[in-house]
């Protein structure tokens, strides 16, 4: 009879697979044994191993390219990280390794850029900087002054019509402009436009009125956003045929216009089940928009994607220890872990957010159905379902003399940022170790800290003590 954790595995879902296998009974993640990590550095975990950053990115560039050859597309593609996934300076400075352009949301951005600046890691000449999201006066300030200090590739992308008369009281020198459009909501959304953009029917007007008159400002980029990312629904497919049909008719009077920034991200894999067609729907994209601009006589765009959860995404995990076992009444089963979901995984409660959840070993053990629950005292620090079944199933423990230890994998894009890094955690629960993998020019494995496991010192010193 096949009871083990590795048969359930292997019956459910075709495995191994390209990042995950078993060796032994333990669980290798990218061809890095987990449990040698475990062993050099304890629990709770997080880990960012940094090639994978790299190579999401040429994976796009890839699927791109060929699209484009495919469809003899004749705009140029231009790949730019959302820097709000993860601000961290190990994964902005691996993913600008190829060749990319940056997305901001906030003024502590452009900080961040002329930093990155001052090290060499980016040069004024050739990076592309589309500042989007609702726009303070100190980021306006920003992005006057990057201007005049000789960031010609700035492009503030307007969220309001009153932010193009902020710009034009600061800028003199020539610079290109985006305008966001006020894309609708997915149809379950609580409203229906995005409180974000300048809406369609106002956009053309706008530009007539107030861009095409100022002779400092170029309009360069037309971008539309979708919070659930690149999806292959008749949702997204009317949203992009919406913007490139605004594209082309705005297009016609204003030909500085050259550029289409589709917005939202390709997703990354949240399951072992997941089946996402990355080829079709790049080529799918890219025919739509070739269609459309050739069925009107406008010469095809440039395309920006901004990927964030795509390019950081896979390359997270983070890992925890099982402390106890509690049998809380006849069905329910409870394996305690070493931390807390709320402050490390905060998208699992605050998003319902699932993801790929795997024991580091004790794969020949047998397996039993369990929750996971945290240790703050909120009765929403627990985790109870996979994306592919709504339970939960690990190796068998009996007792807490026995060690196990569980993964969570793909979380590196937006946990630290949301749960406050560093900071105040929910009942006082510190920041796990954080580690970087990577591997040297012979494909070596390397690892260093990145932080320590966040000390009574730093919480009490924030809380004035």
């Amino acid at each position: 009879m096949k009871n083990k954790y590795i048969d359930l595995i292997e019956q459910t879902f075709d495995f191994p697979q390209d990042e995950f296998m078993v060796e032994d009974g333990n669980l290798f993640f990218n061809d890095i044994d987990l449990m040698e990590i475990i062993e050099k550095y304890g629990t709770p975990l997080k880990i960012t191993y940094l090639p994978k950053i790299s190579s999401q990115i040429q994976r796009a560039k890839r699927l791109f390219k060929v699209a484009m050859a495919k469809a003899d597309y004749r705009g140029d593609y231009h790949y730019s990280y959302c820097t709000k996934s993860s601000q961290f300076a190990f994964v902005v400075r691996e993913a600008l390794k190829n060749d990319i352009h940056l997305e901001t949301s906030s003024a502590y951005d452009l900080d961040l850029i002329e930093a990155l600046g001052r090290e060499g890691s980016v040069k004024k000449d050739n990076l592309y900087i589309i500042c989007n999201g609702f726009k303070r006066p100190q980021y306006v300030d920003d992005i006057a002054r990057l201007r005049r200090d000789g960031w010609k590739h700035i492009i503030p992308v307007l969220d309001n019509m009153h932010e193009f008369d902020d710009l034009a009281e600061l800028i003199d020198e020539p610079t290109d402009l985006g305008i966001r459009i006020a894309s609708e909501e997915e149809p379950n959304f609580d409203f229906y436009t995005s409180r974000l953009g300048i809406r369609y029917s106002d956009i053309i007007p706008f530009y007539r009125n107030k861009i095409a008159k100022n002779p400092h400002f170029h309009l360069k980029m037309l971008h539309f956003f979708i919070n659930t990312g690149i999806r292959d629904t008749a949702y997204y497919w009317n949203e992009l045929s919406k913007c490139v049909a605004l594209y082309c008719e705005l297009k016609e009077i204003c030909p500085e216009l050259t550029s289409l920034n589709i917005g939202g991200g390709l997703p990354n894999k949240t399951s072992l089940a997941m089946d996402f067609d990355y080829e079709y729907m790049v080529e799918e994209i890219i025919n739509q928009i070739k269609i459309s601009c050739n069925s009107r006589g406008v010469p095809e765009p440039d395309i920006f994607t901004e990927f964030g959860s795509f390019t950081v995404g896979e390359s997270g995990a983070t890992i925890f220890k099982i402390l106890d076992i509690k049998q809380q009444n006849d069905r329910e089963k409870w394996y305690m872990i070493d931390n807390s979901f709320m402050t490390c995984l905060p998208d699992t409660w605050g998003l319902n957010q699932r993801f790929i959840l795997l024991p580091i070993n004790k794969w020949n053990d047998e397996y039993q159905r369990v929750f996971l629950g945290g240790l703050t005292c909120d009765s929403q620090d627990f985790y109870n379902a996979d994306y592919h079944a709504n339970a939960i199933f690990l190796p068998t423990i009996r007792s807490r003399r026995e060690s196990l230890y569980i993964g969570f994998f793909h979380t590196g894009a937006y946990q630290e940022a949301i749960s406050g890094f560093g900071g105040i955690k929910h009942c006082l629960q510190p920041s796990p170790r954080h580690i970087l993998l990577d591997r040297d020019k012979d494909g070596n494995l390397t690892s260093c800290i990145f932080t320590e496991e966040q000390s009574a010192e730093s919480m009490l010193k924030l809380l004035g003590y």
